[in-house]
């Protein structure tokens, strides 16, 4: 069954892109919970623009129309290092909103790291467990960056563990990019997602961002252009991601 076209949608600088991505999630997460009862599933990415976003969405003055009780998060990749370490995409997108607001310590589920696991198979195994017993039938919105190099979540050009199949999450050792040990979600379970967003700024990433858009482009060498949603997949650029993009991109 083929999926919508990417939607592209570019702001003039990062401070618009990141004020206008907390709005549309702001409003992305409302709508799912109008549309259903039960729990919301958000896949959250690390960087700059995944703080940006939540410490944007927290500074708009109806983000308290989200149900926090029924939201339930995720993380596409985590590097494993110890709970609390600043490096982590929890504590970074902790410190940027999550700590500050009523969601339930049941409904945020970490990936775990060396100071409560053996190995980040170990993790790995036991996230992928997690994400079938409480999400198998999909995420709600999964967010994502994008490296220089058109990485997604931790799952690197031309990297083994890009061909994981048969489970939700993998371990990933020699990252090119440290520390080199890192918990990802899988291309197979990120594929089950309602809305996939990518949200990309600055220069350095133009060229990623167009391979990624360009018609035929294969996931093994630009794996930013593997996710989609089963409903919509957004590219949420400011000027500079967008510089490349040319008569190739899909729009």
């Amino acid at each position: 069954m083929s999926r919508p076209t990417p939607q592209v949608e570019v702001h003039p600088d990062k401070q618009t892109l990141s004020a206008a991505s907390g709005a549309r999630l702001l409003r992305g997460l409302v709508d799912a919970q109008e549309r259903r009862d039960g729990p919301v599933h958000l896949v959250l990415t690390g960087g700059s623009m995944g703080s940006a976003i939540l410490s944007s969405m927290g500074a708009l003055p109806d983000s308290g129309s989200i149900q926090w009780d029924r939201i339930h998060l995720w993380w596409g990749d985590e590097r494993y290092l110890p709970a609390g370490d600043p490096d982590r995409n929890q504590t970074q997108n902790g410190a940027a909103l999550l700590d500050s607001v009523p969601v339930p310590g049941a409904n945020v589920h970490a990936v775990a790291g060396p100071d409560t696991s053996t190995s980040a198979e170990e993790s790995a195994a036991a996230y992928a467990r997690e994400v079938e017993e409480q999400a198998g039938a999909g995420f709600d919105i999964v967010l994502l960056g994008v490296g220089p190099d058109g990485h997604v979540a931790s799952l690197f050009p031309h990297h083994p563990a890009q061909r994981t199949e048969g489970t939700d999450a993998v371990a990933v050792h020699d990252s090119p990019k440290p520390p080199p040990d890192r918990v990802s979600l899988t291309f197979e379970c990120l594929d089950r997602t309602r809305e996939v967003w990518f949200l990309v700024s600055g220069a350095d990433k133009a060229k990623a961002v167009a391979e990624a858009l360009a018609p035929g482009a294969d996931r093994w060498d630009v794996p930013a252009s593997g996710p989609t949603g089963e409903d919509v997949t957004l590219w949420l650029l400011d000027a500079d991601a967008a510089g490349q993009v040319g008569d190739g991109g899909r729009y």
